[in-house]
């Protein structure tokens, strides 16, 4: 069973074209992980977690390994190796009739995995706000 808005994030997570990404999350998506403490709601901290995943986890040995999808949504298994570390996940995606996502949460083990994404993607983020706030400011 394939799903519209299924197929456009493995294409995403393939091209990492960002426009692509910023049309197939609702206004109100929300994204929860290891790294934030509360759900992160709106699009455009979504939209900002989820470039910046990309670019932490989505290197060339990145891969998901299974698919379990719902009437709602799927449940994407992945794993990926950063600094010696093997990290095993899940995407859980939940879409809405147009095939936005509008619930995106991520679950990782092992202990040492989440600890290392959490320093990389506070990194990451850093980046991301000095890139803005270098352009807000020009």
């Amino acid at each position: 069973m394939s799903k519209p808005g299924l197929d456009k994030w493995y294409a995403y997570m393939k091209s990492h074209d960002t426009a692509a990404l910023w049309d197939l999350l609702h206004p109100d998506a929300v994204f929860e992980s290891p790294v934030v403490h509360t759900p992160q709601r709106g699009r455009d901290i979504t939209f900002k977690y989820l470039t910046s995943a990309a670019k932490v986890l989505g290197g060339p040995t990145f891969k998901y390994l299974g698919e379990w999808q719902s009437d709602a949504g799927a449940v994407l298994e992945f794993e990926n190796e950063i600094d010696g570390i093997k990290l095993n996940g899940v995407d859980i995606i939940t879409f809405d009739g147009d095939g936005r996502i509008t619930h995106f949460k991520v679950m990782v083990r092992p202990l040492k995995a989440i600890n290392l994404l959490h320093r990389m993607m506070g990194e990451e983020l850093m980046k991301q706000s000095g890139a803005t706030s270098q352009s807000q400011s020009r």
